[in-house]
């Protein structure tokens, strides 16, 4: 393997360029996912930053957590019985039920996600 140098003053910098350039969008859980692996699983981070798949790991990881965000809060919602009719009749009793099918959806995509191997 040869490995090819440009001159910037008096250095030589190897010119070394990405396999991967997609621009990945990482959200709220994507960032989790990378903090919990650079503090708590620096050997996983670091292979997967150097081995160029950390970026789609974590895009990955952000948008399946959405979408189980998004399945959670709708089968909970109509298990509760959380409806639109409830929103126009009690809009305040249903913004404490959205919120807490809302918390509860998150612990569990936390816990099954996004801090775990």
């Amino acid at each position: 393997m040869e490995i090819t140098y440009h001159r910037e003053g008096d250095y030589l910098i190897p010119d070394l360029k990405l396999s991967d350039t997609t621009e990945y969008h990482i959200g709220k859980y994507g960032r989790m996912r990378k903090r919990f692996l650079e503090e708590n699983h620096r050997g996983i981070y670091s292979h997967m930053l150097l081995s160029e798949t950390l970026w789609k790991h974590l895009a990955e990881i952000d948008e399946e957590s959405n979408e189980m965000m998004d399945r959670l809060v709708r089968q909970m919602a109509k298990k509760e019985g959380v409806t639109e009719q409830l929103k126009s009749d009690d809009w305040l009793c249903w913004l404490q039920k959205m919120n807490s099918i809302q918390s509860r959806a998150e612990e569990v995509v936390l816990h099954d996600l996004i801090y775990s191997l």
